[in-house]
């Protein structure tokens, strides 16, 4: 699997290579600045992009703007956007093409490494990754309106966890439920929200995301 990666700092950026390296990714490209990023995608042709939001010359969200350009360029190219703090907009940003393949991680999950490198492949495969605290903020963003509102606080957790990324299996066991029970709050979740289920996971936590960036 194929790698653009950009992140100005070398030590951060160097230890990614060789940490995406270490789990058998190839790297097409390692950048530092907006322009280069840039280049890469239109040389390299990468399965998935790692990239900081904040990139030279710029120092402002030049990294994100170079990989929503890059998608419009070529819709549905997976991206995982690292950033320092959560910023809504930028999340906002990342969900609005409404297409699959993007993540958007605070920069501290990098150091677990089995969490960073689950959530590359997830975007690879045209999943979704996104933080869990960049959710919880688009969750309390929405939380008074409807029918955001009439979601359970059981309902809410297991949005949060679809919204992730996670499968039923894997939401059953850190909620110590059963998958049955993920079933039935899944199929509230999506009544209530007036979104229609779907057995792919991949689609459903598309739709709770766009649904949450609405308005």
């Amino acid at each position: 699997m194929r790698v653009v990666l950009a992140e100005d700092l070398f030590l951060l950026r160097d230890g990614l290579v060789r940490l995406l390296e270490a789990y058998g990714f190839e790297i097409a490209a390692a950048v530092e600045t907006g322009p280069e990023l840039t280049r890469a995608f239109a040389e390299s042709e990468p399965d998935v992009a790692v990239v900081d939001v904040r990139l030279p010359p710029s120092h402002t969200d030049e990294g994100l703007q170079c990989a929503l350009a890059a998608r419009r360029a070529k819709p549905g190219l997976p991206v995982l956007v690292l950033s320092q703090h959560v910023e809504q907009l930028y999340a906002r940003e990342l969900l609005a093409d409404g297409n699959g393949g993007i993540g958007y991680l605070l920069k501290d999950r990098v150091f677990d490494a089995d969490q960073f490198v689950d959530a590359v492949r997830r975007v690879a495969a045209g999943g979704t990754a996104m933080d869990p605290q960049v959710i919880s903020q688009l969750l309390t963003r929405r939380s008074q309106d409807k029918p955001m509102g009439m979601l359970t606080p059981r309902e809410r957790e297991v949005m949060e966890l679809m919204a992730q990324g996670r499968s039923n299996a894997a939401i059953a066991s850190q909620m110590v439920i059963t998958e049955r029970a993920v079933a039935k709050h899944t199929s509230n979740i999506f009544a209530k929200l007036a979104l229609p289920p779907s057995d792919d996971d991949n689609r459903r936590v598309l739709a709770v995301l766009a649904y949450l960036d609405r308005g």
